[in-house]
């Protein structure tokens, strides 16, 4: 092994070595922990306004198994070839052509750290300082609280995967258990059950809509599992445990998002508690949630700026969380629907890297400078995904990169 393998812990350059891979225990806590997105509530406040319980059901169901079989397929891919989403991507889009999918996947991931940032730091400062917090204006208080945690979440991102998986072992057990106990409490102090209680109201939202957008609440963020899943003891592992913990982390996000919004008319289970009283588990239960996505998200787009610049993950972790951190309050106000858009730039790039690792598995590969089968599939997907109202628009953005791309892989072999 040589010195930079020793040194880089990150592997950020090559492949993860036997030495360097975790245990199944420490995998699933991390892949569980990504999936702990606050902004997934939302989506299910969405979904508990539209359907009823058993369409509840379903739509997560349908939704979670296409998100599953995605994030599935790049979960193997990295646990077995040890690769990176940005080293993979060098195979499949060329060394400079890979700069696309790691600046996508870099912009987004800092923007949503920053979003991420911003959604911790309002509520803390409305609900528990008593600030009056609007688009125009945010108290110097709000902005020590930002500046604060992008410090920690940025530090978690900079030592890697070690902290990745220190902070997840510490936040998953906390905000599973802390946040189903808010949950059930809340139900018991309504009025009627669950199932009557998503009854009320005007449902006026399709099964396969419901499924639409528990796919779009976390396809983007589950283009960059390899980045994780690339320190899994095989392939199959990377697999089952990205499955496992995707259909699970999200069902709960999304659950505990529907219940806050029911019962309490909020949309996170920070509303929830802090209804209940419990001001100081709110605070601590919104911290965790959102850190264990923040650093996992730092940590991509780190990976990303390094493949394109050169430099090292560490130096480009602390560029963009000080990018994310500065910019968080604009962006969490400004920014949002924009990144929604983004989101249907990154499936594509998930797609391709997937049927070219499968249709070379066991090749030797040449890396070329770019291939632009993949870029323009890439481009043109996105541009489908977000213009297409019919459908999934990720799958579409997916189903119109893969078949450029297959295009354009049938016409360099003829030559």
């Amino acid at each position: 092994m040589s010195n930079k393998q020793r040194t880089d812990v990150d592997y950020t350059m090559s492949p993860v070595d036997a030495a360097g891979r975790k245990s199944n225990l420490s995998m699933f806590m991390v892949m569980l922990g990504f999936t702990f997105f606050s902004a997934s509530m939302w989506v299910g406040q969405q979904l508990a306004a539209g359907l009823d319980w058993w369409g509840f059901v379903w739509a997560l169901v349908l939704g979670g198994l296409i998100l599953a079989a995605y994030t599935g397929a790049l979960g193997w891919i990295g646990a077995e070839s040890g690769l990176s989403l940005d080293m993979l991507a060098r195979r499949s889009f060329g060394t400079k052509g890979s700069w696309l999918p790691s600046a996508m996947i870099s912009f987004t991931q800092t923007g949503w750290f920053g979003v991420g940032l911003a959604m911790f730091a309002i509520p803390v400062a409305k609900e528990l300082m008593g600030l009056e917090v609007t688009p125009d204006s945010m108290p110097w208080q709000g902005y020590v609280l930002v500046a604060i945690a992008g410090i920690l979440m940025t530090a978690s991102a900079y030592f890697g995967i070690k902290s990745l998986t220190i902070i997840s072992y510490i936040a998953v057990p906390a905000v599973a258990i802390l946040g189903t106990v808010a949950m059930i409490m809340a139900v018991r102090n309504g009025d009627s059950g669950l199932i009557e209680q998503f009854a009320k109201g005007t449902k006026d939202l399709g099964i396969i809509a419901g499924a639409g957008l528990v796919v779009g609440s976390f396809v983007s963020g589950g283009t960059a599992t390899p980045n994780f899943t690339r320190f899994a003891k095989s392939g199959k592992v990377g697999l089952w445990i990205t499955v496992v913990a995707f259909f699970l982390g999200n069902s709960l996000m999304f659950l505990f998002g529907a219940v806050s919004s029911i019962y309490v008319g909020g949309n996170d289970i920070f509303e929830v508690m802090l209804n209940l009283n419990l001001f100081y588990l709110a605070v601590l239960v919104l911290g965790l949630n959102i850190w264990t996505t923040n650093d996992n998200a730092l940590y991509s787009s780190g990976l990303g700026l390094s493949n394109i610049f050169g430099l090292s993950k560490k130096t480009m972790v602390i560029l963009s969380g000080i990018i994310g951190t500065v910019a968080a309050v604009w962006l969490y106000w400004n920014f949002c629907g924009w990144l929604n858009v983004l989101n249907c730039t990154l499936p594509p790039v998930g797609i391709i890297l997937i049927l070219h690792y499968f249709t070379n598995r066991g090749k030797e590969v040449k890396e070329k400078v770019v291939d632009w089968s993949a870029v323009l599939g890439v481009v043109v997907g996105a541009v489908v995904a977000n213009l297409v109202h019919w459908g999934f628009a990720s799958i579409n953005g997916m189903v119109v990169a893969a078949l450029i791309w297959g295009i354009g892989q049938m016409i360099a072999k003829r030559k």
